[in-house]
């Protein structure tokens, strides 16, 4: 059973005592990107207003993300079909289907919820009795992309414990993200404070990144884009090179034009040595760097 307000459950029972009564319904579709820009669509004809965001319409075209239920964890996966033409874009400019193709929406959240409404009116529309969340999950795979439609794979929240391994890992490697509530606890690194704005220079590639910028601090760190065709797109630096270089661990599906701005972000190799170096971090440090090597013996 699905959690409702006050309001949605009187809402409800009003129209179920009147055959006669209308139902005023809009599904409303939340991404929020890792990046954290956050686009909100509707599937009714005009614009909703709800939770602060205003929920776009005759934009995307979403169809997909069932509300079900049963016993047990078992992760659900579903299917999301997403239509957009070339002048439905998010931030910077770049088409809606051309960024999902670049990679700004992998690890995004999904959420549709179901609006309650008591007319279509303008004032109705920017006050709604209240919503319900139907389905909230991640992006999972780009099965496909065309011209026009998009297949995506929508994984729930429970894909999170989709996990084979123990509580406690004991390696001498910190096993804690960068950035994370474990390594930023008690004063620990920003992501923010580690982040450096840079533009693309002349003679750069969809792996190589031209940029004066550049510090070996850089290496394992990431790359996110803020204006350009890869707007909202992040990529991991493999490493730095001749200091004007950086150099990607893939390439991008598109290349950067000369002068598109990003940030480059601070890596860790999750040695001890970085973590007290780098960031003056060693008491959030989570390693065991002098459990001793497995060994044996030859006879």
């Amino acid at each position: 059973m699905k959690a409702a307000s006050a309001a949605v459950i009187n809402y409800l029972n009003a129209l179920r005592a009147d055959p006669d009564a209308t139902a005023y319904i809009a599904d409303c579709y939340t991404f929020s990107l890792l990046s954290g820009l956050v686009l909100t669509y509707t599937n009714a004809d005009l614009p909703i207003t709800i939770n602060g965001y205003t929920y776009l319409a005759s934009s995307i075209l979403i169809d997909g993300l069932r509300y079900k239920s049963s016993t047990g964890l078992e992760v659900d996966q579903q299917q999301l079909t997403i239509s957009a033409t070339a002048s439905d874009t998010i931030s910077g400019g770049v088409p809606f289907l051309q960024a999902l193709r670049n990679g700004a929406f992998d690890g995004a959240e999904i959420q549709r919820e179901r609006v309650f409404l008591n007319s279509w009116s303008q004032t109705d529309r920017a006050n709604p009795v209240g919503s319900v969340i139907l389905f909230k999950g991640r992006v999972g795979t780009i099965d496909s992309i065309g011209r026009t439609t998009a297949q995506v794979t929508v994984n729930s929240d429970l894909v999170l414990l989709d996990l084979q391994m123990p509580r406690n890992i004991y390696s001498p490697a910190c096993q804690y993200v960068l950035y994370d509530t474990g390594c930023g606890a008690n004063g620990g690194p920003v992501k923010s404070a580690y982040g450096t704005n840079g533009a693309v220079g002349a003679g750069s590639s969809a792996l190589y990144i031209e940029w004066a910028g550049v510090t070996t601090n850089m290496v394992q760190g990431t790359l996110t884009f803020s204006s350009g065709v890869n707007t909202g797109v992040s990529a991991t630096i493999k490493y730095v090179d001749a200091g004007s270089v950086l150099a990607l661990a893939y390439p991008l599906e598109s290349v950067p034009a000369v002068g598109d701005t990003f940030t480059a972000y601070y890596g860790c190799d999750h040695s001890q040595g970085t973590c007290q170096s780098r960031f003056n971090n060693l008491a959030n440090f989570r390693g065991f760097p002098y459990v001793p090597p497995p060994t044996f013996t030859l006879y």
